[in-house]
């Protein structure tokens, strides 16, 4: 009897033991996974029992929680312009999860961020129900919808393919982040099943993917944007506004028996020119040769300064692509890395980094999207503080280079949409090729600037879309998106 009796207690403790186990395996090792699966109703019902935050720009509402008539007490919305906000701000989906701004402050949206204990502790004590904190963001509502219809408009014949990002250089607050296509996103937050699944149905349908922020997450070859850090390298180097540099039509890729010419086969006006000439004209051939010149070393640190440097920045908000120079195992690849060309990949909103550290004497911040964190009862729980990401040029050079992205804006402007008035604007253009370039695929377009004097800068990139050809530049279209964007914010400082 002992015998039967001990094997039943060993059996019985190894049940135990096995029953622990498992417990310990599915509530702490598998808890998130369980925790954020849209099948568990209870974590669901949880959720939707709080008012989650909101999300606001400028004094508007972006996204809020309202109580509900169905199975969920709160329903989330998003009630200002919310195509124009979608990739930024993201969704809050029963059956999607999060994205966007929703996801990376899911924490203090939701109240159970460690910084809203106080108030957790609180309510809890005075029986009132949870609430989650508020998150304000740097947007100017105003300029971000002037920026998403312009990309709506494209060409005259509908929407584009791109992006525009506006940023503040002297702190790196993030102005606009508009991206094109979008989505809608009360429908994939909508508490209908059948309304959510039209609208990702309609989404996944779409070849050019409006889920993407393109302006943070689509990394594009930047073209002659990219001139402005090889004109920077090359003051560093000793070269000014009117060192004489190669004016011809064409020159062989160093090492190979390729030649590459300027735009259409043009001259740059003369077998010789100053660097003024080439950059307003935006001449390929003096700044390949430049390139040799100035040298790998020289040139990749500069690029690192302006935050090309393959990472990506921290904590901003929304997913960020990195921008880099990517490979440049030999001289070729040098001398195509300095128009923008080869494996340089730009982020919109990383060129917009670009043009603001030149507004801003020489010196990078980080970008910030968000200005505050409020507590439910609106008492400031982090505010903003400007990121200093270090000196990339002196104050002369970075005058310098004000001046000739100046005189390329009077170039520019002259020859597709006129100049903003009263409106003194520097900005630098691109056209980069992509794919095999022969079978009369459209270019990707760019145009970066700011208005010396006023902190405000721009980037506009093109990717496709109805009346964008293969002699599309960036002049034609991103010039005129990014002039109209400046003039609103610039209203606005007003």
């Amino acid at each position: 009897m002992n015998t039967a009796i001990r094997r039943v207690a060993v059996a019985a403790m190894v049940m135990v033991v096995a029953l622990l186990l498992q417990l310990t395996w599915v509530q702490v090792f598998r808890a998130d996974e369980l925790r954020s699966d849209p099948r568990n109703t209870r974590m669901l019902l949880d959720e939707y029992s709080r008012q989650r935050g909101q999300i606001t720009a400028g004094e508007r509402v972006l996204a809020m929680s309202q109580p509900s008539d169905g199975r969920y007490d709160f329903a989330r919305t998003y009630p200002t312009d919310p195509r124009v906000f979608g990739p930024t701000v993201g969704y809050y989906s029963l059956e999607y999860a999060t994205a966007g701004v929703e996801n990376s402050q899911d924490a203090f949206l939701s109240g159970s961020d460690s910084r809203l204990l106080s108030e957790r502790i609180t309510g809890l004590i005075s029986g009132r129900t949870p609430q989650g904190g508020s998150v304000e963001l740097t947007l100017d509502p105003d300029a971000q919808t002037v920026a998403y219809n312009a990309l709506q408009r494209g060409a005259g014949q509908g929407p584009v393919v791109g992006s525009v990002a506006a940023v503040r250089p002297s702190t790196g607050e993030v102005l606009t982040l508009a991206s094109s296509p979008s989505f809608d996103p009360n429908a994939l937050s909508s508490q209908d099943q059948d309304v959510r699944s039209q609208e990702m149905q309609q989404i996944e349908q779409s070849p050019d993917r409006p889920l993407l922020n393109h302006a943070t997450q689509q990394a594009l070859p930047p073209g002659s944007t990219f001139k402005v850090i090889t004109t920077a390298a090359a003051l560093e180097a000793g070269m000014g506004p009117e060192t004489p540099v190669s004016g011809a039509d064409r020159t062989l890729l160093p090492g190979t028996s390729t030649y590459l010419q300027n735009y259409a086969g043009q001259t740059c006006g003369g077998s010789t020119v100053s660097l003024r000439t080439a950059f307003e004209l935006s001449c390929n051939v003096p700044f390949v040769e430049m390139s040799q010149d100035i040298g790998p070393d020289a040139f990749t640190d500069m690029a690192e300064r302006f935050g090309i440097d393959g990472t990506r920045p921290e904590d901003l908000g929304v997913p960020v692509a990195p921008s880099g120079l990517g490979q440049m195992d030999d001289q070729a690849q040098l001398a195509m890395s300095a128009i923008g060309q080869s494996d340089v990949r730009m982020t919109t909103l990383q060129n917009a980094m670009v043009a603001a550290t030149v507004s801003n004497g020489g010196v990078r911040m980080e970008p910030q999207l968000v200005r505050s964190l409020l507590a439910p009862d609106l008492s400031v729980v982090e505010g903003f503080s400007p990121d200093d990401a270090g000196r990339a040029l002196t104050d002369e050079q970075a005058g310098t280079l004000t001046e000739l992205m100046v005189g390329a804006e009077n170039h520019a402007a002259g020859s597709a949409g006129g100049p903003v008035p009263g409106l003194t604007i520097a900005s630098k253009t691109g056209t980069a090729e992509h794919g095999s370039g022969e079978d009369g695929t459209a270019p990707y377009t760019w145009y970066i600037a700011f208005v010396p004097g006023q902190d405000l800068a721009v980037s506009v990139a093109i990717e496709s879309g109805p009346g964008i050809t293969s002699d599309t530049v960036g002049a034609t279209y991103a010039g005129p998106i990014g002039r109209e964007v400046l003039a609103a914010l610039a209203d606005g400082e007003r």
